[in-house]
């Protein structure tokens, strides 16, 4: 371990809408909209990618811990933002090619990536989860894909990495019918690794994480650039994201997501 005092770094001087905690060689990055559920709006996207990239290059840092500001983790999208200008639907954590995006919300990274998933996590927000190395949930986290209730296509990877997770066809139920699935039902099906009760949550991950730590990194990174290699699908990939272009220039209508809006938010708070 690092003798490094922790440091916690805001990373928007106006809001705070993104944490990024350092201790241990363990970077804690927190989204913090809690009054919006963490909804993902431009100005999170934006600060999310500076977490990332600054957790990425920091040499006092090992692993990476995502996680949300409670009562939720991701409420996907922010919808009033989507439903307005849709200025937060192209966008991504990773920022535009030229500044390092790959696949996905994230910037490249070559160190371990763990949710720990504190809430609600739907949409937008799932796709993080699904982009993450591995997931601790707390026994509050619930998980559902409302693409089809919000009138978008995922962009993220949802249509390779939750097959991938939880098999085709569960991955088709939850995208058709848009219904959630509670934390042991996310443990029961191999999307998350392990369930907590929810004050648990950090300290259990962290644990973890110094695990990790405690590992020779250089080999940490190589063997997890081999797994990603291995479950890459580069044909679902670009399947996706062209069906997902082809949506927002025939088919993406901001004003049916603002009427949708309301709705879709009373829905998921009954799940």
């Amino acid at each position: 371990m690092s003798d490094s005092p922790s440091r916690t770094d805001d990373l928007s001087s106006d809001t705070g809408v993104v944490l990024l905690d350092v201790d241990e060689r363990i970077a804690t990055i927190t989204l913090n909209r809690p009054d919006a559920r963490n909804a993902l709006s431009s100005e999170v996207l934006e600060k999310l990618a500076l977490a990332m990239r600054s957790a990425e290059a920091d040499d006092e840092v090992d692993v990476v811990v995502l996680t949300g500001a409670d009562p939720a983790f991701c409420a996907g999208l922010d919808l009033r933002e989507l439903g307005s200008t849709g200025a937060n639907l192209g966008g991504g954590a990773g920022g535009d090619a030229g500044s390092g995006r790959v696949r996905g919300p994230f910037p490249a990274m070559s160190k371990p990536l763990i949710g720990a998933i504190n809430g609600v996590a739907v949409t937008g927000g799932f796709e993080l989860v699904l982009n993450c190395d591995f997931c601790v949930a707390s026994d509050r986290a619930k998980f559902g894909d409302t693409h089809a209730r919000v009138g978008v296509m995922p962009g993220w990877g949802l249509t390779v990495l939750l097959p991938q997770a939880i098999g085709v066809r569960r991955a088709r139920e939850m995208s058709f019918t848009g219904n959630f699935m509670d934390a042991d039902e996310a443990l029961a099906f191999g999307l998350v690794n392990h369930v907590v009760p929810h004050d648990e949550l950090i300290p259990f991950t962290r644990s973890l994480a110094a695990d990790i730590v405690g590992n020779e990194q250089d080999g940490v990174r190589r063997i997890r650039g081999t797994y990603a290699a291995i479950a890459a699908d580069d044909d679902g990939w670009e399947t996706e994201a062209r069906d997902s272009r082809e949506w927002m220039r025939e088919r993406f209508d901001p004003d049916s997501v603002e009427q949708r809006r309301e709705r879709i938010q009373a829905r998921g708070k009954t799940q």
